[in-house]
């Protein structure tokens, strides 16, 4: 009897602990979300959180907050979110660096994407390209990949700075292609197209977005979209990997994440809105606009597709040397 009762006083506090967790989820939402964007205002994913964020209030019948919180290559607004309360209040909008590449850039990482996160979803694309000075004597990957190895150490590319995706990008490119190209960061995809522009550069790597006018208007070559295929938002443009470089794919990407330790619920409830939200024909309509492609998946297809480039691009940054500012 006494042994019942002993485990019946240290059942108790369980019980009770799952049945307040359940009443927890059964209410959820009772107060606002917030979505913690881990870059500024302005940017690709911020742009793609705004049009998301109203629709999925919505659909949540509670309004959802956007927290800009940039810095440290996504670092900073993952660090909060992985100490924030795991109840679904809180979730981050980050990008593929902060998810899979940090961990092999920086020595310390205050957070572990893998251990800290529940993933939701992952979100959207936004297709990079490989861009050369009107003044360079190639037209095609081919052509460039051949003058690149007639002349190694001479060429140079621009990127949106040191251990961004379009630095890890071109590293990716000279590792499969094995040829040396110098890598120049700037700050912002912006500087590094008008280096190529200016002839500070003869290679940039940016988003489509940005140098869709530059290219439009013949001051700027492209030379391929980095997309294992064609992007829809450029169809005119053969990919690397269809014209010279088989197997090569770098995209930019992010995802919607939780703390560790949300609710399956809560989760799963927020993978159903959101990738609803996701799949409109609206927004399909407003992400192509803003050079965006929407990405839903399940939570399980997203924590396989961060364990893949993590491995990827641990391979890449250790063969490179890359580096953080």
């Amino acid at each position: 009897m006494l042994n019942r009762l002993r485990v019946g006083c240290f059942a108790l506090p369980l019980l009770l602990s799952a049945l307040n967790a359940w009443a927890q989820t059964e209410a959820w939402p009772s107060k606002p979300i917030r979505l913690v964007v881990t870059f500024p205002p302005g940017g690709s994913s911020d742009a793609a959180a705004r049009i998301v964020a109203p629709r999925l209030a919505e659909k949540l019948g509670q309004p959802v907050v956007i927290d800009n919180r940039p810095g440290a290559g996504g670092g900073v607004g993952l660090e909060l979110v992985a100490k924030s309360p795991a109840d679904g209040y809180t979730i981050v909008l980050a990008s593929a660096g902060g998810l899979t590449a940090n961990p092999s850039l920086y020595k310390k990482l205050s957070y572990d994407p893998a251990r800290d996160f529940a993933p939701i979803t992952t979100f959207g694309t936004s297709p990079f390209v490989l861009l050369a000075s009107t003044q360079l004597a190639a037209s095609n990957v081919n052509d460039l990949l051949k003058l690149v190895r007639s002349q190694p150490g001479r060429l140079s590319y621009a990127s949106g700075g040191n251990g961004t995706a379009m630095h890890l990008s071109g590293e990716l490119l000279k590792s499969m292609a094995k040829v040396h190209i110098v890598h120049i960061p700037y700050r912002g995809s912006g500087p590094a197209l008008m280096a190529v522009v200016g002839g500070e550069t003869q290679l940039a790597i940016a988003d489509i977005t940005t140098a869709a006018a530059q290219i439009k208007s013949g001051r700027v070559k492209a030379l391929g979209v980095l997309s294992k295929g064609r992007s829809p938002l450029a169809p005119d443009i053969a990919s690397l990997n269809e014209s010279g470089l088989p197997g090569y794919e770098s995209v930019g990407w992010f995802g919607i994440l939780a703390p560790a330790g949300t609710p399956a619920a809560i989760v799963q409830r927020l993978n159903a809105e959101i990738t609803a939200v996701l799949k409109s024909s609206e927004v399909r309509e407003r992400f192509a606009a803003a050079g965006l492609e929407p990405l839903p998946s399940t939570p399980e297809e997203m924590a396989d597709f961060m364990k893949s480039e993590s491995v990827k691009w641990a391979r890449v940054i250790k063969e490179s040397g890359a580096s953080v500012d």
